[in-house]
């Protein structure tokens, strides 16, 4: 493990940690009837990278004693939450038809689709009842203004995420190029990602601060960096390791950036896109460290 790696699986066991003891007090909440209680922990509890949740720390971490905290916490919960809502949407076999997801049955597999349907749904609702409540505030006052501005940029990277997923499905098997593609997945995956950042910014930074372009540019970068590498690691990788079927966009024809590119101009646009996020986070010096070190875990992952 390189000393970047190592550096690097800090923030995210830190991350993962807090987030596990987050999402469990957020799920205890809801009295859910069964199936779909187990049908939720199923889909949020089981493992993931929280990748997100990582994101919206870090972002926290760029101003020490963040005094708005137990919001940057309920933001990296009601992320989490949309993001599990659409892995479970996304793998039903209307959609991409995955049985497995995270090394384990796909929710619709082991609960069946119309409870696997409806615990995606009820994700989604989740998350936003959790944004707007005084979940982790110890007896601090919400400040509304903070809430009304979390919610709103996830609502809207929802809906770009549901419209990237119809252009995504609409593409296969079809001979597209690079920028209807990066149009796809800016929204399908890039959306959510750049939301985990700037729904921390904004318990940090005013909205007319250069700080909040530098970081929707960074966002911007790292969320299709992202997507092109799961492109990348469907291809390099095996099941066991990606805890997904592996090849399965070769299998459905799904439009991809090694299809389009290549594989070894994939991973050089990969690294371009690197290379631009590390350019905005520069504005920040030394206080963006965790989310520098997120950036470089996330172009050398291989799961």
């Amino acid at each position: 493990m390189s000393a970047t790696t190592s550096v690097f699986a800090e923030v995210l066991t830190s991350a993962q940690q807090q987030i596990q003891q987050d999402l469990t007090l957020a799920l205890d909440a809801f009295g859910l009837p069964e199936p779909i209680k187990s049908a939720v922990h199923h889909a949020v509890m089981l493992g993931g990278k929280r990748v997100r949740p990582a994101l919206c720390y870090a972002t926290a971490a760029l101003q020490p004693n963040n005094p708005n905290m137990a919001a940057v916490r309920r933001a990296a919960v009601a992320v989490e939450l949309v993001h599990c809502y659409s892995l479970v949407h996304d793998d039903l076999p209307c959609m991409d038809n995955d049985a497995l997801r995270r090394g384990q049955p796909t929710c619709h597999i082991v609960f069946g689709e119309s409870t696997a349907l409806l615990a995606g749904d009820i994700l989604q609702s989740m998350a936003y009842e959790v944004l707007s409540s005084r979940l982790f505030d110890q007896g601090v006052a919400v400040d509304q203004q903070i809430m009304f501005k979390q919610m709103q940029l996830l609502a809207t990277s929802s809906s770009k995420m549901v419209c990237g997923q119809v252009l995504d499905l609409a593409a296969e098997g079809q001979r597209i190029d690079q920028s209807t593609l990066e149009n796809i997945h800016r929204n399908k995956t890039g959306a959510l990602i750049q939301a985990a950042i700037m729904m921390s910014a904004v318990t940090v930074f005013k909205g007319t601060d250069l700080a909040i372009t530098q970081l929707r540019q960074f966002g911007q970068a790292i969320g299709l960096a992202f997507q092109v590498q799961d492109d990348i690691l469907d291809i390099t990788a095996n099941t066991e390791v990606l805890g997904k079927t592996a090849g399965k966009d070769v299998q459905v024809e799904k439009s991809t950036y090694p299809a389009l590119l290549g594989l070894d101009e994939a991973k050089n646009y990969a690294q371009q896109l690197h290379d631009q996020a590390l350019e905005a986070l520069a504005y920040f010096g030394e206080d963006a460290k965790s989310l520098y070190e997120i950036t470089q875990f996330l172009l050398s992952r291989h799961y």
